[in-house]
């Protein structure tokens, strides 16, 4: 895997900046060795037309529409040729940045990259980067569901578009991204100008000892190569009844066959409802933690640092939507040791 190519999966409703994001970074790491994949609704590859390529770039288009089997299966080959195309020196790339139609739901992509078995060691999954709309995101997560989806799977938001509105509408968008999806770190962006390191390279499928959620805002402005500031979102209650929600577990030492059963059923009743999924478990009489994380119906287990003389604690969190939460948190109190 240490010879793995970098994958980061960039996702967002229509026109949310994706394409001008990209064409940022083109602009500023026209030494980067990338290839981008697009993945662009309709006929037309408009999206692709306004790429600014240069050296070292290679652009590969698809227009297969969204629906999820046709896009997966499309989508594979598309990888795969690109793979050989490396393979035999046509392409030199060492990062991949795929960047999907704003009307998909990112779960089958995802997945590709870890039920595909001649891609599992030749790609790497870095992070899904979901940008959103400041302005229309309201409306759209009230008559789009897949937007909810995208922000849901999402390891890092690229909040756009927030110069063009006042500060309530911009703090309403904060705080109904954050209440669907409070895992993942808010970058406010303008203009596509975002430091490649903060969206780059994070890492977020690792199965590490890490598990955070994230409960502030950092700004990132024009002509600055860094973060200007950062702020933490303060706790509100939530507005709106968004289906897709995070819920958090948490514990002291589990039952090793307790726990296993309890996600094994997890997966089993209601792992189409599981966008993403992230624990970080203390395991009676074992003195490592125990690491799982998956998306929807594809997990990975692995045990990680020992506890040494940091108490045990078991905290797992599951973003997903229509969840029976008390009848969950019931059957993760049973796993307790």
């Amino acid at each position: 895997m240490t010879n793995a190519v970098a994958v980061t999966l960039l996702t967002g409703f229509l026109g949310a900046g994706k394409t001008t994001l990209l064409n940022h970074f083109l602009r500023h790491h026209a030494d980067a060795s990338v290839a981008i994949l697009e993945n662009e609704f309709g006929a037309a590859n408009i999206d692709g037309a306004l790429l600014e390529g240069g050296e070292g770039i290679s652009v590969v288009e698809l227009s297969n529409g969204c629906v999820c089997c046709s896009v997966r299966g499309e989508f594979r080959a598309a990888l795969s040729d690109l793979l050989a195309r490396r393979a035999a020196g046509e392409l030199r790339f060492e990062r991949l940045i795929v960047e999907t139609t704003g009307l998909a739901d990112p779960a089958p992509i995802i997945q590709t990259f870890f039920v595909e078995e001649e891609l599992r060691d030749a790609l790497r999954l870095d992070a899904v980067i979901t940008l959103v709309d400041g302005e229309h995101i309201g409306r759209q997560l009230d008559e789009h569901p897949v937007a909810a989806a995208q922000i849901g799977f999402a390891d890092r938001i690229l909040l756009t578009k927030t110069d063009r509105v006042d500060g309530a509408t911009r703090e309403a968008a904060i705080a109904r991204v954050h209440g669907i999806n409070p895992r993942a770190q808010i970058l406010d962006i303008v203009q596509g100008e975002c430091p490649a390191e903060c969206w780059l390279d994070l890492d977020a499928f690792s199965l590490s000892d890490e598990l955070a959620l994230s409960s502030g805002l950092r700004i990132v402005r024009a002509g600055r190569q860094g973060f200007e500031a950062f702020r933490p979102l303060s706790a509100r209650p939530r507005s709106w009844q968004d289906a897709i929600s995070a819920q958090l577990f948490e514990g002291g030492e589990l039952d090793l066959k307790q726990i296993g059963a309890f996600m094994e059923q997890c997966i089993e009743l209601h792992g189409n409802d599981m966008l993403r999924y992230k624990g970080v478990l203390a395991i009676a009489g074992e003195p490592r933690r125990l690491i799982v994380q998956g998306v929807h119906r594809v997990a990975g287990f692995d045990y990680g640092s020992p506890w040494e003389d940091t108490p045990p604690q078991s905290r797992l969190v599951i973003i997903g939507r229509y969840l029976p939460v008390e009848a969950l948190r019931e059957g993760f109190a049973r796993t307790q040791a």
